[in-house]
């Protein structure tokens, strides 16, 4: 699933992520943009570490998910990959919020290049929250 904007702004609220360990919901909206796109089903294989970033997060299978072919995984989030990539985010966030309890938001990288630092107001502008 491809999120529109202003309905993941709304999710994202929903499941308790705005302002979850002092990082605004346009953060969290600007972090997705540039991980995913928005889109639940993104992939990006990280030929170094053998590892696979799943869904709307790009959450990691080195360190946080199961999906039975990276090697000497960790599974910090005790979830399936796959189930990181279903319609329903739940699950992501859930995923999203101990990465965030654990590294801050500085563990993803799409975070620090486009995110940090700038004014991110825009990606909720506009939307009825």
């Amino acid at each position: 699933k491809v999120f529109e904007r202003c309905e993941l702004a709304r999710t994202l609220k929903e499941l308790g992520l705005d302002g979850y360990k002092g990082v605004s919901l346009a953060n969290w909206l600007c972090l997705t943009k540039w991980e995913s796109s928005y889109n639940t089903k993104a992939t990006n294989y990280n030929p170094g570490s053998e590892s696979t970033d799943y869904g709307i997060f790009q959450i990691n299978s080195k360190w946080w998910c199961d999906d039975g072919k990276t090697p000497n995984a960790v599974d910090g989030c005790h979830v399936a990959c796959s189930e990181l990539m279903e319609n329903n985010i739940d699950k992501a966030v859930t995923c999203a919020k101990q990465i965030v309890r654990e590294q801050g938001i500085t563990a993803w990288v799409a975070w620090k290049s486009h995110c940090r630092g700038h004014d991110v107001s825009s990606y909720v502008e506009g939307c009825t929250l």
